[in-house]
Formats: C-alpha cells, structure tokens, sequence
C-alpha cells in the first residue's frame, strides 16, 4: 500500500508540473495586451513599456515560468495587476467560500444519489426505476440558472424559508453563513445528483447480474450484507471517479450559480480576472483549481485501493 501511495504521489506531482506549464502558456495566449488593459486606450508606448518592463513582461517566456513556479511554490502568488491587491489572501479567501460551498454540496447530493441509485437498481424496471431515472435525467436538463431562479421563487420568495441573496461576508463562519449556503449548494446538488444516481443505478445492476452475487445469495448471507459488502464496494468505484471530478468542478466552474446568488466564489473571481487579463490571478486560481482536481483524484485512487485491493496490486 505504502509503495501504492508514494507511486501515485509522484503521478500527482508530474501531472501539477504539465498543468503548470499549460496554464503558464495558455494565459500568454490570451488575446489582448495586458498593459493596454490595465493603462487604458490613451496610454502611450512609453508608458506601456514602462509597465510592461515593471511587470516583468519583457523579459524572455522560460524566465517569467520559472520566476512564476518559484514564488507559487513558495506562496508568493503576487500582486494583482487590476486591484494591486495582493493576491494570495484574496484567492484563499475565495477558496474557502468554495470549499464550504462545495462541502454542502457534496454532503447533500452523494448519500442522497447513492441511495436513489441503489434503490433504482434494485427495483430495476420497476415504476420507482422509472421515476428516478425520468426525475434526474428532468432535472441535469435544467440550466443551473433556470434552477436557482425557481429555488429562489419557491424557497425565498413564496415560503421566505431562506435567503435569495448569499453574498456572506469574507469573515462569516460556516454557521453564520449556512443559510446563505443552502439555495446554492441546493442548485448545485440537484446537477451533481442526478450523475451520481444514475453512474450508481448502472454499477449496482451491472454487479448484481455477476455470478459471486447468485453463489452468495445460495450460501445463505443475506440481501442486505450481499449488497452492502459485496457490491457496493464494486459497483461505486465508477461514482467515486465522478464525486473526484465533480470536486474541481465545484471549487471554480459553478460560474453561473455563484451569479445568480451573488456568491463570492473563485468561479466569479476567475471570471473577473479574465475579463481584465490580470495573469497573475487567472494562474493563482487556474493552479489552486487545479490542485484541487489533483488532490480530489489522489483521495479516489486511495478510496479505490482500500475497496479493492486489486487496484494498489496492478491487478
């Protein structure tokens, strides 16, 4: 197992190392110049190229990477070139907004769209498959933006259960913006939900056809151990992959949640840096992001190897 670990730790590194690389180049490549953004249009070539010298612009594309990784690694993410804010406690501020955001998330939707995957795949082709099947296929269809605007009539507005605006303040705690948290963690979910639910469905019914289901049913176990010891710990490992990529998804993709409900995310702030080609804060984010994805696949590939000692022997 240790030697399992260390093998996909060295992955992970190689793997942050070409994300690295593509992000550093990716934002070079963005259309526009970014001294030209930042001075305005009536800026002249000397100022420009005073700003562009001051930035480091100028000098050669290995030079501004390795000076970038360098300063990254070390926690020197830099200053931001639309707020001069400095940018580390800025994204780590909007980090931990998405991670709480993300941790509802997923504590709502995975327990939730295992169990209706489970439930649905043992009564597979019955009236309760078809309706979870036509309930979640309904509701993924859904724009997230059509979603939260009905959440927001409904549970707002209508029952005034909750509030329609989560913009929380940078210092709430978790209790004090939890009711702020639930309507956008609720949209999220009900996307997220319905790929769990069936990804599940489609395991649990694949392991129960197998033949070491039918030799444990005959040796006696019962329905609840055959299914709770035996094919889940095969049939989820599928889900697990989709909560790992969904984890990265829900850091800096809920773009169009974190708008409708005013939350200050890193999906927003990416957004913003792009809009104002501020390159050091769309690799800050881009990086953490990808982290993120990084670590969330690390967890799943151990998850994996605990449930099925087959994947850490090669086997």
């Amino acid at each position: 197992m240790a030697l399992y670990v260390l093998r996909r730790l060295g992955f992970l590194v190689l793997t942050l190392w070409i994300t690295s690389v593509l992000i550093f180049a990716v934002t070079r490549l963005l259309p526009g110049d970014v001294a030209r953004v930042i001075l305005g249009r009536e800026a002249g070539e000397a100022a420009l190229r005073d700003l562009r010298e001051e930035l480091g612009l100028d000098r050669p594309a290995l030079v501004q990477y390795a000076t970038w990784l360098r300063r990254f690694v070390a926690g020197d993410w830099g200053t931001s070139y639309s707020t001069r804010q400095e940018i580390t406690p800025l994204v780590l501020q909007r980090l931990r907004n998405s991670l709480m955001l993300a941790g509802l998330t997923l504590l709502l939707a995975t327990p939730l769209g295992i169990g209706l995957g489970v439930l649905a795949a043992l009564r597979e082709n019955t009236l309760v498959d078809n309706l979870i099947g036509v309930a979640s296929l309904s509701v993924v269809g859904l724009p997230e933006f059509v979603t939260g605007l009905v959440l927001i009539q409904v549970l707002s507005f209508s029952l005034g259960w909750l509030p329609a605006n989560s913009s929380i303040r940078p210092d709430a705690t978790l209790g004090e913006a939890l009711p702020m948290l639930v309507l956008p963690a609720l949209t999220a979910m009900l996307v997220l939900l319905a790929y769990i639910a069936r990804l599940t469905r489609a395991g649990v019914v694949e392991e129960l056809h197998r033949a070491y289901v039918r030799t444990a049913t005959i040796k006696g176990l019962p329905r609840r151990t055959v299914i709770g010891k035996h094919v889940l710990r095969n049939a989820l490992l599928p889900t697990i992959t989709v909560i790992a990529i969904s984890f990265g998804w829900l850091i800096s993709g809920l773009v169009v949640v974190e708008n409708v409900f005013n939350y200050p995310g890193l999906g927003r702030l990416l957004v913003f840096a792009v809009d104002r080609r501020d390159l050091p804060l769309i690799q800050a984010i881009s990086m953490i992001t990808a982290v993120g994805y990084a670590g969330a696949n690390l967890a799943a590939d151990l998850l994996y190897a605990l449930l099925n000692p087959r994947v850490r022997f090669g086997q």
